[in-house]
């Protein structure tokens, strides 16, 4: 997809970060807006703003977690555009701790997200996308799907949250083989960012009553929120050069979207350990300060 202007971008987690990102590009690029997003102030005024800055916007308050609401979600965007050109299943939160320390609440909460979020946005857009596709001869159409560099490798004390992406990169790959499989004119690509200053390291704050931790925050978990928060604000790419990033390969029709390139040398280890049967490679090997602080974190406050 080359020329955007007066398609429909429907971008989910639009309200911050880097989906709010992607609304600012798309907007500038002359694209119609369909955002959703859990956090109701936040999502109205990101409309407001972009209202004002002359795009085209419908918005709701969706919970990507929850099939129905995908489904309202797409049914409104046709309702009011009369089609969906691009998607970016982008809502995600994140979570931290030794793995065998995650409640049941942390797991249903972070795959809720992160992984079922992209579940019904696939389910449910892939169908209205070709659907669009048989109406229109000229149709174009492209999902992305936002996983992580924790989607390729798996650094100690983020096993919930590794799970979720690892699922989002097998999903989205299995995605793009399924759509060649049967020539549709849509594509497909899998976004893998690393550290970018957004908010997703208080991404708590959206956590449901229902699904609240009933049990006190331990050691791993503290000192992995407090690593998860230091790098994210360290960042020196931006949730705005991210989005400048996807949107070129999204026209050069490419597949893996990587913020940080560099970090795919510890992918290289990690996929040439498990070719050669060997133990597991160290996704810190490169700055083992970051290993040192999470032990240290975890020690100081048993």
């Amino acid at each position: 997809m080359k020329d955007f202007r007066g398609k429909v971008a429907v971008i989910t987690g639009a309200a911050s970060g880097l989906g709010r990102e992607f609304a600012n590009t798309a907007a500038g690029l002359g694209m119609k807006l369909v955002l959703a997003d859990v956090q109701a102030k936040a999502l109205e005024h990101a409309t407001e703003e972009l209202l004002l800055g002359g795009a085209e916007v419908l918005s709701m308050v969706c919970d990507v977690s929850k099939g129905s609401h995908v489904q309202e979600l797409a049914d409104s965007a046709i309702a009011r555009f009369g089609q969906v050109n691009l998607v970016f299943n982008n809502a995600g939160v994140g979570s931290g701790g030794l793995i065998w320390e995650n409640s049941e609440q942390d797991w249903e909460w972070v795959l809720g997200v992160n992984l079922w979020g992209v579940i019904h946005g696939v389910r449910v857009f892939t169908r209205v996308m070709l659907e669009c596709a048989a109406r229109d001869g000229d149709f174009e159409g492209h999902i992305v799907n936002t996983a992580s560099m924790a989607g390729l490798l798996t650094p100690p004390a983020m096993g919930v949250y590794n799970v979720s992406k690892h699922a989002v990169v097998a999903l989205s790959e299995t995605l793009y083989q399924d759509l060649r499989l049967v020539d549709a004119p849509i594509k497909a690509s899998v976004l893998c960012p690393y550290f970018v200053p957004t908010g997703i390291a208080q991404s708590h704050r959206n956590r449901p009553d229902e699904l609240a931790a009933d049990e006190r925050i331990t050691p791993s978990q503290m000192a992995a929120q407090l690593l998860t928060e230091k790098a994210v604000e360290s960042g020196k790419v931006t949730a705005a050069d991210v989005a400048r990033i996807t949107f070129d390969a999204i026209r050069d029709g490419r597949f893996y979207i990587y913020s940080h390139p560099q970090a795919l040398q510890a992918a290289e280890e990690r996929f040439e350990a498990i070719v050669q049967g060997s133990q597991p490679a160290d996704p810190y090997a490169a700055t083992p300060q970051v290993t040192d602080m999470l032990r240290a974190g975890i020690k100081g406050r048993r």
